[in-house]
């Protein structure tokens, strides 16, 4: 789970520090200071990216306003081309730490839409690749971006489209990072330093369910594909080289533990037990309650199937099987109520429970209901109700406040393996950063050949034949490749190495002032306008 002083992400403050925050609302050149899980400060810069250019015509009574794009003023100049022509991943977060519960329940996206949201995404003008990874406790937008801030605005306006939830009042909560940072977030978030509970092993099968999804789901691109990869890869090795998961719990036995906190403990071992829901974390409740010595509970569920599957892999428990159409009278014989499931709209409102009967004396009278769904299956109007204590996934904070500075001795240990696998990362996308040059390259020699072509027909007249004619064609396609697989070769790295990776882009910088390949136009550029003109098109 994300944690952030203003409106950026990958941090520990909610569990070892308080910092101060300030207004997350982007100005026009807005510094965002960041302070690392190893106390080092990082600063993100958000600037406007429009330089506008008065310039008056003494020689006419019109003056001329000329607005240039820092995208067009890139064309003039080869002055850090590499750095400025880069295209920008992006995250866009709302996490259990920087957000309510009543908000993220509007933005949370089921898995089953999640190519649905990639493809809206990538429609929009400046988004290239997009990926979303939506839990219980945050809501997360990836995407590779061709223009920072236009890129942002453009994701937020979606966000704020279908979630009903004001622009202004996402920006009070989100967390926004950008590549290097962005990067390092994923990994600690795979890794389970982002987590309400630190190492918890859920989140890096979430993470990998990201990548299940959009595998053949166009926008799920190259570099988000490689990023969450990555991010599984970091998440597997931060889990076996480090004691991070010793002891961990999820988020499931932290309901659990929340619940007998609340419950007198002279009924821990007779408390009714009522679950419903029998997906993964429901089943991850039902074994948490076993292992706190529960012997018997009752699973609501809409089939019985998954039911039968947890009943014979807990032989000695029993567990018994209620549908849904029996959920408000098996909640009337319960004296705790852990609801997980998948449904969008709330299964218990104030009208539904006020009339149910109290809980058993020995717990006190007050029923509890243990709410761990986002969007949440019990709505906040139950809590109003003097019989009933409600709870959600904002409110497991309480179990696992304990041991800080166990805490943080094991996120330090993690975090020098994220730190090595960062740079691995960055350097496999540096080596991605000459295909723009190859592009050009080709197209700069593509047409000088067809040009030399077509001098070289004409000169041999209309009454060659078309087997002439495909010859020398061949011919010049022959010589150009010959004469391009060297530069092409010294263009290719797959950035495991340093010192060849630092060749290569020495090499990309050559090629573009031999060629003059920087006076091109940019290929952001090209992938801007082309989607411009296909969204155009569809309109």
């Amino acid at each position: 789970m994300a944690v952030s002083t203003t409106f950026s992400g990958p941090k520990f403050e909610s569990l070892f520090l308080k910092s101060s925050s300030s207004s997350s609302r982007l100005s026009s050149t807005s510094i965002s200071n960041h302070i690392s899980l190893l106390g080092k400060p990082r600063t993100t810069f958000i600037q406007k990216g429009i330089i506008r250019c008065d310039a008056l015509n003494s020689s006419s009574n019109d003056q001329t306003t000329t607005t240039i794009s820092a995208l067009e003023l890139l064309k003039t100049s080869g002055a850090d081309r590499y750095t400025k022509e880069r295209s920008s991943i992006v995250v866009i977060g709302l996490s259990v730490h920087t957000c309510p519960v009543e908000m993220r329940e509007k933005l949370a996206i089921p898995e089953a839409e999640w190519p649905r949201a990639i493809a809206e995404l990538c429609s929009l003008n400046h988004i290239e690749e997009a990926a979303v990874l939506s839990t219980c406790n945050r809501m997360e937008i990836y995407v590779v971006a061709l223009s920072q801030h236009r890129g942002v605005k453009e994701v937020m306006e979606w966000m704020s489209k279908t979630s009903s939830v004001p622009v202004s009042d996402l920006c009070e909560h989100r967390f926004l990072l950008y590549n290097k940072d962005a990067t390092q977030h994923i990994f600690q978030v795979s890794a389970g330093l982002e987590s309400l509970v630190l190492g918890e092993g859920q989140i890096l099968s979430q993470v990998k369910q990201v990548v299940k999804v959009g595998q053949g789901v166009n926008g799920f691109g190259r570099n988000i594909s490689g990023l969450f990869k990555h991010a599984i890869t970091v998440g597997k090795r931060v889990r076996a080289e480090t004691n991070i998961a010793a002891g961990a719990v999820s988020v499931s036995s932290a309901a659990v533990e929340l619940a007998y906190m609340k419950l007198p403990d002279a009924s821990h071992g007779n408390a009714r037990m009522l679950v419903i829901g029998a997906g993964k974390m429901g089943k991850l409740v039902i074994k948490h309650l076993v292992s706190k010595g529960c012997t018997r509970m009752v699973v609501v569920n809409r089939t019985e199937e998954r039911v039968a599957a947890i009943r014979e892999e807990l032989k000695d428990i029993e567990i018994i099987y209620k549908p849904l159409s029996e959920m408000l009278s098996c909640t009337c014989k319960a004296d705790v109520v852990f609801t997980s499931t998948a449904s969008e709209n709330p299964l218990f409102m104030k009208d539904d429970v006020k009339d149910l009967p109290p809980a058993s004396q020995e717990v006190g009278g007050r029923r509890l209901f243990i709410d761990i769904s986002v969007p949440r299956n019990v709505g906040s109007c139950v809590s109003d109700i003097d019989s009933v204590r409600v709870y959600n996934v904002d409110d497991l904070k309480e179990v696992v406040a304990a041991n800080k500075e166990d805490r943080l001795r094991k996120a330090r240990e993690a975090q020098v393996i994220i730190v090595e696998e960062l740079k691995q990362f960055e350097a496999w996308r540096d080596s991605l950063e000459t295909v723009p040059t190859i592009k050009k390259l080709r197209a700069y020699a593509e047409r000088i050949r067809v040009a030399e072509l077509e001098k070289c027909l004409g000169k041999m007249g209309d009454d060659i034949s078309k087997k002439t004619r495909k010859a020398v064609d061949d011919l010049s396609r022959g010589i150009v490749n010959r004469m391009l697989h060297g530069p092409m070769q010294h263009l290719r790295c797959d950035g495991s190495d340093d010192r060849t990776l630092t060749e290569t882009l020495e090499n990309m910088h050559a090629l573009n002032r031999m060629f003059s390949l920087e006076t091109e136009i940019s290929v952001l550029e090209q992938k801007v306008r082309a989607k411009v003109e296909q969204n155009q098109n569809f309109d």
